[in-house]
């Protein structure tokens, strides 16, 4: 199967060695961040650096004034853990490899925009904003990541792209000094977090015939036994009209942005979306129906774990691009790569990704180029 491996600019730019390294695993794709969210990231091997702190969620490569000119919401250009066009360097010198070089765009994860703009953000049952999550409902919003999803995907030298966030961001996120933990939230429990209340949302719950105080109020009370450390209660009320507007919500930013995508880039350009098949899931992975994504992309990204039922619903065409994580220090498990590859095979993928390169110790790497190798 077709391998990648995902990889940010400063994992490449200032290290001569980075792309015949990345070559040599036996991937054929890197899919090089363009725009992405804040993040303090390990650089083990990189001759001038060992951590890079991206400050807050960014573009990677200098943005086109006249596409955002007289747009209140515009991207933020990188500051000095990227500066320039870092994607570009990147994307060129792994080119010269025989790589081949796909955009990672994040969406809808971005806490500056939040912090500067909180009207823009998701706000819970409670009234707390979520400053990393701005609400796809609001047409601000929406016309923003459409327009961000565009420019960053379709980078000089890109053959695709892959769309992260590309949906409901919701309450998990890896903050600063997380204290969030004490109480265990399970897939209920995070849906109910996340359903968002900000006046866009209230518009479209009571398009959908439901009394937005009242859905609120019954989000508190099913909460209600969580918080003393029992389970949720019934979820019967929350499935229905509250996840018709948010489906509604995510597949028009779906279809947009990838309408976007396609018509600005050239032709074969290959749009995939980073996804889960359960619908109320948010966060990087988002959820979707995937029939209904797969007919609006040319495939998916997805957990390994959630590669059938995605499978299931592909056309001959379609990607199913099983994700794996591969370091050893965030719960990868790269010797068992080879193994975990075949049954994801036998379940639908059609190709592998690995997350993430940049971040692998030699020791992972190496039992990454082992497997693929295993793998012919």
């Amino acid at each position: 199967m077709r391998a990648g491996t995902f990889v940010y600019p400063w994992d490449v730019v200032g290290d001569p060695a980075a792309p015949a390294l990345l070559a040599d695993l036996g991937v054929r794709q890197v899919t090089l961040a363009s725009a992405y969210h804040s993040t303090r990231a390990l650089t083990p091997r990189h001759p001038r650096h060992r951590i890079v702190t991206a400050e807050y969620a960014a573009v990677l490569y200098p943005p086109d004034p006249a596409r955002w000119s007289g747009h209140d919401l515009r991207p933020y250009p990188a500051g000095e853990w990227a500066p320039g066009d870092a994607y570009g360097a990147a994307a060129q010198a792994l080119a010269g490899t025989g790589l081949e070089v796909h955009s990672w765009v994040v969406l809808a994860h971005n806490s500056r925009l939040g912090a500067e703009r909180p009207e823009t953000s998701v706000v819970n049952a409670y009234g707390d904003r979520y400053p990393w999550a701005p609400c796809i409902a609001q047409p601000e919003v929406r016309a923003y990541l459409v327009r961000l999803a565009a420019e960053a995907a379709v980078r000089p030298g890109a053959a695709g792209t892959e769309l992260e966030s590309c949906g409901w961001y919701g309450l998990a996120h890896l903050h600063a000094h997380d204290k969030t933990a004490g109480v265990v939230l399970g897939d209920a429990e995070q849906y109910l977090m996340s359903l968002c209340f900000c006046p866009s949302c209230v518009r479209g719950y009571e398009e959908e015939g439901v009394d937005p105080d009242g859905l609120a109020a019954a989000v508190r009370d099913a909460l209600e036994p969580v918080w003393a450390g029992g389970p949720a209660g019934s979820l019967g009320a929350f499935e229905g009209p509250a996840l018709a507007w948010r489906l509604r919500c995510a597949r028009a930013l779906q279809e947009a942005a990838v309408g976007a995508v396609r018509a600005a880039a050239p032709p074969g350009f290959r749009v995939l979306l980073h996804a889960d098949p359960l619908p109320y899931r948010c966060g990087a992975n988002v959820g979707t129906d995937p029939a209904h994504v797969l007919a609006v992309a040319d495939g998916v990204v997805t957990p390994a774990s959630s590669v059938a039922p995605f499978a299931g619903r592909a056309r001959p065409s379609s990607v199913v691009a099983a994700n794996f994580p591969v370091v050893t220090g965030m719960g990868g498990s790269p010797r068992l790569l080879a193994d975990d590859a075949k049954r994801a095979a036998d379940a639908g993928a059609t190709e592998l990704r690995l997350y993430h390169a940049g971040l692998a110790s030699n020791a992972d790497l190496t039992a990454v180029r082992e497997a693929l190798r295993a793998l012919g």
